[in-house]
């Protein structure tokens, strides 16, 4: 990945810089803009596109960029563009039609209307890059197959935790390892934590109070090794993961495991919550070749047969020009589904609830979400979390039970559901899920 910098530079030199659109204008997207416009040669931030304008317009005042166009109107911002002119929208469409735009960098968090940009970007052949691991665990792997037939690249992100162990779990395979565990290294948590515990620490970080209780529920941390698990193959031991709770280094836990039920899984996906160095990620791995055992002692790895390899931290937007750099100008994807769901993120009850109820989706006060096997996902017809807010329950569920597709209100015409069935049945197509009308894409 070093040599985007050099690209970068070659393109700042020739004039031919990557013009980039931002779905999005929170806190991410604050980081990306900044990065991009101060200290990223070869790249300019093309427009931003929110539904509301002046937080788009607050993304490129806090990194000094003084004129601002709103546009909703492609060829209007197709001229701003050419003339150097910052823009903005609050039309995905706009976004994706635009010439002057090249890639899309979605940052929203969302689900139903990051799908929608996502699948309008590709009809107009804009490669896209999510930082939005809630998306691509929950519908990652039908908008990769519809990528694929438009022969547009659809790909994860540097800086966020599963791209940064894809990279490391690309760099330990390239050198002939055999991954067994890629993982996430966690600092707290709590699944029962909702919006009013965690108040006062959003109120402080500056940051969206769901999104705070969706880190500390443990959440994320499911759509992320859900990410991961769909671009690697890998499944989960037990649902809900290990989530071993430890203060030691990584690289002293490797006993956790067993070396030769890992390899005949085919590996997994997990974390541990408290170890050093947090926030960081690690990929163990082994090997069967002699040389390889012997110069691996030799380097201080230890004796196997788990090696373990990590990556201290995670540097989120400062590293999104790298993905850019790599998919744009090298056609080389952070991370993307390899194929149909091998790992999703079920709806789990936070309390006990009640017929009736309407539940408030991930980082509220009803449910918190586990990864779970695909294979187990279809047999007992779960919900994935993704798609829970707003949804009615038809029945009472205990606290830290899982809900399923039979347990609610299925509504009939609803654009994520819709396109989920979709993906179900285009991957399984002998699961049994419960018919509604399909959205034409």
């Amino acid at each position: 990945m070093i040599i985007t910098d050099k690209a970068l530079h070659f393109r700042e030199d020739i004039g031919n810089p990557i013009r980039v659109g931002i779905l999005g204008a929170g806190y991410m997207a604050i980081g990306i803009v900044n990065q991009i416009v101060k200290y990223t040669p070869g790249m300019r931030v093309a427009a931003i596109c929110n539904r509301s304008l002046d937080k788009a317009i607050h993304c490129y005042k806090k990194a000094g960029v003084a004129q601002i166009m709103d546009c909703e109107d492609p060829n209007v911002l197709d001229n701003c563009v050419k003339k150097g002119i910052a823009t903005v929208t609050s039309n995905p469409e706009v976004l994706a039609m635009a010439k002057e735009v090249d890639i899309i960098v979605e940052a929203t968090g969302t689900i139903a209307y990051a799908a929608k940009a996502v699948l309008t970007a590709i009809q107009h052949q804009k490669p896209v890059i999510l930082m939005n691991a809630e998306l691509d665990s929950t519908l990652g792997p039908i908008l990769k197959h519809k990528a694929d037939l438009a022969n547009v690249i659809l790909s994860g992100s540097d800086g966020d935790q599963p791209g940064v162990i894809m990279n490391l779990y690309r760099f330990v395979k390239n050198m002939g390892f055999t991954p067994l565990v890629c993982g996430n290294i966690k600092g707290f948590l709590d699944v029962h934590k909702n919006p009013e515990d965690m108040e006062q620490y959003a109120k402080n970080a500056g940051q969206n109070v769901n999104m705070i209780t969706n880190f500390t529920d443990g959440t994320k941390i499911a759509f992320e090794q859900a990410s991961v698990a769909n671009a690697t193959g890998m499944k989960v031991s037990q649902r809900g993961m290990n989530a071993f709770r430890s203060q030691e280094h990584i690289d002293n836990l490797t006993d956790l495991y067993d070396a030769e039920q890992l390899k005949a899984s085919g590996g997994i996906v997990d974390y541990v919550v408290g170890a050093k160095p947090g926030p960081g990620v690690y990929v163990y791995a082994t090997t069967d070749d002699e040389m390889s055992k012997e110069y691996l002692s030799y380097l201080k790895l230890g004796k196997g047969p788990i090696y373990s390899f990590y990556t201290p931290y995670h540097l989120c937007y400062f590293e999104i020009p790298n993905s850019i750099a790599r998919v744009f100008h090298f056609n080389d994807p952070v991370m993307a589904p390899i194929g149909g769901p091998v790992v999703e993120v079920v709806t789990t009850a936070k309390i006990d609830l009640k017929a009736g109820q309407t539940l408030d989706g991930f980082g509220g006060y009803t449910a918190y979400g586990q990864c779970e096997n695909a294979e187990i996902c279809r047999k007992e017809n779960l919900l994935p979390i993704g798609l829970a807010e707003g949804i009615v329950l038809k029945r009472d569920i205990a606290k830290d039970e899982v809900i399923s597709l039979d347990d609610i209100e299925y509504p009939e015409d609803n654009f994520v559901f819709n396109l989920y069935e979709e993906q179900v049945n285009h991957f399984f197509p002998d699961a049994k899920l419960k018919k509604s009308p399909m959205i034409k894409h």
